[in-house]
């Protein structure tokens, strides 16, 4: 098992994770209110989060396409559908339906996006 520690609106979530999971699924799964507006398809950028710690592992194309039309991304920022946790994560989550307001989206799909 590896361990996820989440910053979130609400403070710091700590929780384990089985190697090769859906962060956006991990964290969802595991209490956090984590937005993922177009399911976990790469498209929005809603479930991004701040990579603090760890390596999240390689960015495909679908992920490396969406984030470069958004000027806020940085360096660090990785989109939570996309990442098959492969490696201990301190992660910051950007957007939370607490915060925003709004409603989270269809839960992602387990299967990788192109």
């Amino acid at each position: 098992m590896l361990r996820i520690t989440a910053d979130t609106a609400t403070g710091t979530v700590p929780f384990d994770c089985e190697e090769g999971n859906k962060l956006v699924l991990a964290t969802e799964d595991n209490g956090i209110d984590i937005l993922h507006r177009c399911g976990g398809n790469a498209r929005c950028t809603t479930c991004r989060v701040e990579i603090l710690h760890g390596d999240p592992g390689p960015i495909r194309d679908a992920e490396k396409a969406v984030m470069a039309t958004k000027e806020d991304m940085t360096d660090h920022m990785r989109l939570s559908c996309q990442i098959r946790v492969i490696d201990d994560l301190h992660v910051r989550v950007i957007n939370q339906v607490s915060v925003k307001g709004i409603d989270a989206g269809p839960r992602p799909a387990d299967e990788d996006t192109p």
